[in-house]
């Protein structure tokens, strides 16, 4: 099916680093040890100073490293986070020099040390940034594309953005979900009559069950962004504020591949939840009512440790876990935040699974799990598991379990079998998303890529750094 589509070659992608690139690391890392050495030489007379020199420093390199990678507030949140480090650095400086002219000269070398060491990172990781955003790909704009619209998603996206108007306009056919319909039957329905391009404007649980659909045939899909919270186009990269963006990937669409997973053979591109997340989608009036029904029944669920959710798995050490209240794993790992809703996902190409576990029986011990996991030390609190793999089991003693697949309540028969399936999902995304990508990723970067880049190694969008 492929000769259907027009295709326009894309840059092919260097993965290398450039000469240039580890020179660059390398000086943004000899400047962070000189200045680190500066500080204490300076202020080694006083050791209050020497304190405050240290923090100035940390939260310099820190706010500096936030505004190489991030973007819009919390690039801005860097910023005020390295002019305090400054602040700090100068007033210690000052303090212990008072009466000469040699703190201002000691001022001076302090901040071009730090302009120097920010600045070089930046300028290298800029570079392997658009390097990564240039994959050996092809433009394709599909000559029979469709696009799928449930108009009651999202409070009425579909309607209020105008997307079936947009659609057509761009040569896409659009296709109206209305009552009694059968979404997956439209979407098969679609490519008996010739569609070479399937597209979903919903949320989660259609986005999921239309690019199952199209993954059947290998056709590539397009994610529009009509639903609530979208958690799938956001780990994308997409536009979530503006459906129209994505859209416009029928015309100008480049293909992306991208992994999803499958668990028991079904299709899922989020994650699957098991435990009590998975009883409480289950409760009639859920979705109607998320926020009163899960403040009604998890008190209830968190305090009956009597009776332990029947699921049971083993770690990649080999360790038996029995009766968590909470299993979640999803496809790509998942940086957790405080609650299941606010985790992310920095890349979907991974080839991992990721899989969280929470064995905590009382009130104290939940909120140090999720205490610890909004710094991403989830399982350093004893009460949790956190880890990586390829495939999964979970068994149970009933032979079935509740799960909620991308959010769509299910009992499916146990042991459920999770695998990843690496670049299986085509996916048309609009011009820049890949560079977006690429940035959500290095939102990850840590030291240890620097000092891999000053290697000769490429130190950004390493798949070897997840690998256990």
């Amino acid at each position: 099916m492929a000769d259907q589509y027009t295709m326009r070659p894309v840059a092919d992608a260097t993965r290398g680093v450039s000469i240039r690139q580890r020179v660059l690391a390398v000086v943004s890392l000899l400047a962070s040890a000189l200045l680190l050495a500066a500080i204490l030489v300076f202020l080694v007379r006083n050791g209050l100073y020497v304190v405050a020199g240290l923090g100035g420093f940390v939260l310099g390199i820190a706010g500096g490293w936030w505004m190489v990678i991030r973007r819009g507030s919390a690039r801005a949140l860097g910023a005020v986070a390295a002019l305090a480090g400054i602040g700090l650095l100068v007033f210690a400086l000052v303090r212990v020099g008072e009466g000469s002219l040699d703190p201002f000269l000691k001022i001076v070398l302090v901040l071009v040390l730090l302009l120097v060491a920010v600045s070089a990172a930046r300028a290298a990781l800029a570079e392997q940034i658009r390097k990564s955003a240039e994959p050996a790909s092809h433009r394709v704009t599909p000559s029979h594309p469709v696009l799928l619209c449930n108009p009651w998603s999202g409070g009425g996206k579909v309607q209020s953005f105008a997307l079936p108007k947009l659609a057509e306009s761009l040569g896409v056919q659009t296709v109206m979900l209305d009552r009694g319909l059968d979404l997956a039957e439209l979407a098969r329905d679609a490519i008996d009559r010739g569609a070479d391009c399937l597209g979903m404007a919903g949320g989660d649980g259609s986005q999921a069950l239309v690019a199952s659909i199209a993954t059947e045939h290998d056709l590539p899909f397009v994610c529009v962004s009509a639903g609530t919270r979208n958690h799938f186009a956001l780990d994308l990269g997409l536009d979530r504020d503006d459906p129209r963006k994505s859209v416009y990937a029928f015309r100008d669409g480049i293909e992306r591949r991208i992994d999803y997973a499958s668990v028991n053979g079904r299709f899922f591109v989020n994650n699957v939840s098991l435990g009590v997340y998975a009883t409480i989608v289950q409760q009639e009036g859920y979705r109607e009512a998320k926020v009163h029904t899960t403040s009604e029944l998890l008190p209830t669920l968190l305090g009956n440790t009597e009776q332990p959710f029947d699921l049971q798995f083993v770690t990649p050490e080999g360790e038996t876990v029995d009766g968590a209240f909470l299993i979640q794993v999803s496809n790509n790992p998942y940086v957790l935040g405080a609650s299941l809703d606010m985790s992310q996902r920095r890349q979907l190409d991974s080839g991992r699974l990721g899989v969280f576990a929470v064995t905590a029986a009382t009130g104290a011990q939940a909120a140090q799990v999720v205490t610890l996991a909004m710094a991403g030390r989830g399982a350093a609190s004893g009460h949790a598991y956190e880890f990586e793999c390829a495939e999964f089991e979970i068994r149970s003693r009933s032979g079935k379990a509740f799960a909620g697949v991308d959010g769509e309540a299910l009992e499916l028969e146990t042991p459920l079998r999770f695998k990843i399936h690496p670049g299986g999902l085509r996916m048309l995304v609009p011009e820049g998303n890949l560079e977006a990508a690429v940035r959500r990723q290095a939102h990850e970067v840590h030291l240890r890529d620097v000092l891999s880049m000053a290697a000769g190694h490429n130190g950004l969008g390493s798949a070897d750094r997840h690998l256990p």
